[in-house]
């Protein structure tokens, strides 16, 4: 099977530019949506997944991990207002070990690190290593090009 280059544009206003494949978005390309979010990045038969940026028309940013087209496995969300979360998630939601850092680049006292559900941090302990892949995975998702 091989993969095909093509643009097509669908009847709410989204966009997509990128490889093909049986019809459905396969391979590298850049979705763009009606309301000015835009993902750069890899599809799998017409999902988000693996590395990718997504930015929305709010000014936040998602780099990292996608699967079935949420955010999935390890990066960096980046909020409009500066706050910053690395680490892991899961389905789309904030879920596992990571780091909150606020817009003035503080990570709060004591330290907001460990084990987060969603919003909530339910164990305080060192994630070094899950940080630094989420900033790893991060920069390599912003390399991705069309």
């Amino acid at each position: 099977m091989t993969t095909n280059q093509g643009v097509y544009k669908y009847p709410d206003g989204d966009e997509y530019k990128g490889e093909w494949l049986e019809g459905k978005r396969h391979g590298t390309g850049q979705l763009s949506l009606a309301d000015k979010s835009t993902y750069i990045g890899h599809f799998d038969q017409g999902y988000c997944s693996g590395m990718g940026v997504m930015a929305f028309s709010d000014g936040s940013k998602y780099e990292g991990e996608f699967q079935q087209g949420k955010f999935d496995g390890v990066g960096v969300f980046t909020r409009s207002d500066g706050m910053m979360f690395e680490g892991e998630f899961k389905q789309g939601k904030v879920s596992g070990l990571g780091l909150l850092t606020f817009a003035d680049g503080t990570n709060g006292l004591p330290r907001n690190e460990g084990f987060f559900e969603g919003t909530k941090l339910v164990e305080r302990r060192k994630t070094t290593d899950v940080v630094t892949r989420a900033r790893q995975v991060g920069q390599r998702a912003r390399a991705v090009q069309l």
